[in-house]
């Protein structure tokens, strides 16, 4: 699909792609130069408030020694009672 780059810069992403990526107004991207093309990333922005309360959360569990120790992520998903089959999580 060809796009055009309008005068502020911006270039407008058709909706056949918006659909079927599943973007909506207000997401982000980060856009990344390589190889001489352009890429978006879809990135997800967490308010600062959120991350603090994640860290709280991660150095509370750092001394919980009842929390259990995964060898493999298929053994923590198995736990969590997440069935992926046999592919090689």
């Amino acid at each position: 699909m060809l796009v055009e780059l309008s005068e502020r810069s911006q270039i407008t992403i058709p909706d056949e792609i918006t659909r079927k990526m599943g973007i909506n107004k207000g997401d982000k991207f980060e856009i990344v130069e390589q190889d001489g093309g352009l890429f978006l990333v879809p990135v997800v922005v967490y308010p600062t408030a959120t991350l603090e309360r994640l860290t709280q959360i991660i150095e509370g569990c750092k001394n919980d020694t009842s929390l259990p120790i995964y060898n493999t992520v298929a053994e923590m998903f198995n736990d969590l009672g997440i069935d992926f089959g046999d592919s090689d999580v």
